[in-house]
């Protein structure tokens, strides 16, 4: 069933992507999905039945503008030290705990710190998360926890978990 769907996946991207519907583009998307579908399927996620539930796409939605607000706030923090004559940071690793369980949220969730102006993802390792952060406005675990992964988590936990 995963190679189905897989397919049918690749195939729909393919169909956006050459944005055209002659019959030379449905064989070949046909045949360039049916191939990547059998060689790719077992790394293909599991558990992809989530995908048909619409309530996760409503999350992913309001993940989306919760995302992009905190990528305008960053910018805007990250051009303030920039400017600022005395360049007000205090870079540092940290390392956070993580609450989200599968390997799609962590990824999910890696990738939002590292867009982030300010912060990238530096590694993983079981249920901690190692962040580069320009600005270490606290030593406690909980705070600095709270004000990186805080926001997207509770988004990231309800769409893929």
């Amino acid at each position: 069933m995963k190679y189905l769907v897989l397919f049918v996946v690749l195939f729909l991207a393919w169909l956006l992507f050459s944005f055209s519907i002659s019959a030379a583009t449905l064989i070949a998307g046909g045949f360039f999905a049916a191939v990547s579908a059998g060689l790719l399927g077992n790394f293909f996620m599991t558990g992809f039945s989530k995908l048909l539930q619409p309530k996760r796409y409503l999350w992913a939605v309001l993940y989306l503008f919760v995302f992009l607000w905190e990528c305008v706030k960053a910018n805007f923090d990250v051009a303030y030290r920039v400017l600022n004559p005395a360049l007000p940071i205090k870079p540092g690793i940290v390392k956070v705990k993580l609450n989200v369980k599968t390997d799609m949220a962590r990824t999910m969730l890696a990738n939002s710190i590292t867009m982030t102006p300010g912060t990238i993802t530096v590694d993983i390792i079981d249920d901690s998360i190692f962040i580069h952060w320009i600005y270490v406005s606290s030593t406690d675990p909980e705070k600095y926890t709270r004000k990186i992964c805080g926001r997207f988590e509770k988004y990231i936990r309800r769409i893929f978990e």
